[in-house]
């Protein structure tokens, strides 16, 4: 039974994890769905863009708090119950990856760039400290919340590894820092060719691709009758 704490702990923290808060929030609160405008990313930076700082700054928060609580849930509570480092870097992945694959939301998620800084909080709050600095640093010199993130995900297992060195949690945390690189890989794109929206900028929504137009077997494209046009024979 004592093996299985683990695996109970580590579905728990997915659980939490797959709360989007970037929805939950914008549906309280009576905005629109982050996933529909913008970048379509359910996150914090995205929610700004619709205009409302306070539903970004909760998004933020409990974004990282559910990385944060469930690390610091096993820290107080798991020793009884055997549990120690391994257990914890093992709860933050698991909420982490709650963030990026949602059970309640279909499994598509944001990027987790608040919860992942909510789990290195709770695994080392001065390794979450230089992370959030050097994310700090990056956005405000660049404006790109994308490039920010990217910065601290790469700089986070070095910082792991050449101060406090090895163990569980530097596992953890590369594997994280991998996961997002991975997930802004578009912004990545984005970046390179000068399209990448900064942080704050207005909100423009997410437009499907139009259908392509029907062609007669001539190959002229057959253009719809306009709504406007009237019939033979109607009154103007």
């Amino acid at each position: 039974m004592t093996a299985l704490y683990p695996a109970f702990a580590a579905l728990a923290a997915y659980l939490v994890g797959s709360l989007s808060f970037a929805v939950i929030v914008s549906r309280v609160m009576g905005l629109n769905d982050p996933r529909t405008y913008g970048s379509g990313n359910p996150g914090a930076t995205n929610v700004l863009r619709s205009g409302n700082k306070l539903a970004a700054v909760l998004t933020l928060l409990l974004d990282a708090l559910k990385g944060y609580l469930p690390v610091l849930a096993v820290q107080r509570y798991g020793a009884p119950f055997g549990l120690g480092e391994g257990t914890m870097a093992l709860v933050g992945l698991m909420a982490f990856c709650g963030h990026l694959w949602p059970v309640y939301f279909k499994f598509k998620g944001g990027k987790g760039v608040a919860t992942a800084a909510g789990v290195l909080l709770g695994l080392n709050p001065w390794l979450g400290l230089a992370t959030l600095v050097t994310w700090v640093i990056i956005a405000a010199f660049s404006r790109y919340s994308s490039l920010a993130a990217i910065v601290a995900a790469v700089f986070a297992p070095f910082y792991q590894l050449l101060i406090w060195g090895g163990g569980p949690t530097a596992v953890a945390v590369m594997f994280m820092g991998g996961l997002l690189v991975w997930r802004h890989r578009g912004n990545i794109q984005k970046l390179l060719k000068g399209t990448e929206s900064r942080i704050g900028q207005k909100a423009a929504p997410v437009v499907p691709m139009a259908a392509p137009a029907h062609k007669h077997a001539s190959g002229h494209a057959h253009k719809p009758a306009s709504k406007s046009t009237h019939k033979h024979g109607a009154k103007p």
